[in-house]
């Protein structure tokens, strides 16, 4: 089946034909009957699993639109990253790999996390409140990768000298050269992009409050699953395409 079909049309069915150079990868996204949901893809502007289209809210201490404000996480989707976005290896099928990742999420306890908004770097984003909640995403994060890094192509020779010329640590860098990236295991930090990068230190504190005023409203994100998403070509918006439940005997607190 071709992606290039009506919006959605990808989601949830096993049967679509990737491209070949099309890259996965694993990320968290709230349940589609959470208020977590909604509320991320109306601030992009999509639902990355249905194609439907949204105007976010504006918060009114914020001069600049939210579609400037967000540009470069519309691209991704309403997510956050769990394994970084990969291309396959040779001889290994999209079923494969979505089949490896159910199996590692029947294997999964849901969770509840406390989140918080932030200023990272120089752009706004969700990130766990607690230390345990942290300690919990990187440990989720890491048993993903270990289960789909046999799947993973290695980077290209160019792809890995690019990204080996931007300031990394040593340990940043050895990460890097194993694993294709460098913000793995211990150099993990689980967040939730909501803005792209923005130059104004007032900008990034008016969206920190008016996020913080949202999340005392919207509560602690349940990490209750993961989902797979698929960047059909280069440079093309990524799609949900499967969603990826994990077993739920029951919800623990970190």
């Amino acid at each position: 089946m071709s992606v290039a079909l009506d919006a959605g049309a990808w989601a949830g069915n096993d049967d679509v034909r990737w491209a070949a150079d099309a890259r996965f990868a694993v990320y968290y996204a709230p349940s589609r009957v959470s208020p977590w949901w909604q509320a991320g893809c109306e601030w992009l502007g999509g639902d990355v699993e249905t194609g439907a289209a949204y105007t976010a809210p504006q918060p009114p201490a914020v001069a600049r639109t939210v579609a400037e404000l967000t540009q470069a996480p519309r691209r991704y989707g309403w997510h956050g990253t769990l394994v970084a976005p990969f291309r396959l290896a040779d001889g290994v099928s999209s079923r494969a790999v979505l089949d490896e990742a159910r199996n590692w999420a029947h294997d999964q306890t849901p969770f509840v996390l406390p989140v918080e908004a932030a200023t990272l770097g120089d752009f706004v984003a969700l990130r766990p409140a607690e230390t345990d909640g942290e300690t919990a995403m990187r440990a989720l994060a890491a048993s993903a990768l270990r289960t789909l890094g046999d799947l993973r192509a290695r980077p290209s020779a160019d792809d890995l000298g690019r990204r080996l010329a931007a300031p990394l640590t040593e340990r940043q860098r050895s990460l890097l050269i194993e694993w294709g990236y460098p913000y793995v295991f211990d150099e993990f930090r689980f967040h939730m992009t909501l803005s792209s990068s923005l130059d104004g230190a007032e900008e990034r504190a008016a969206l920190v409050a008016w996020w913080q005023a949202r999340i005392a409203e919207l509560g602690a994100l349940v990490i209750d699953s993961a989902a797979l998403f698929v960047e059909p070509a280069p440079g093309q918006p990524f799609v949900l395409w499967q969603r990826l439940p994990f077993h739920a005997d029951k919800v623990e607190t970190p």
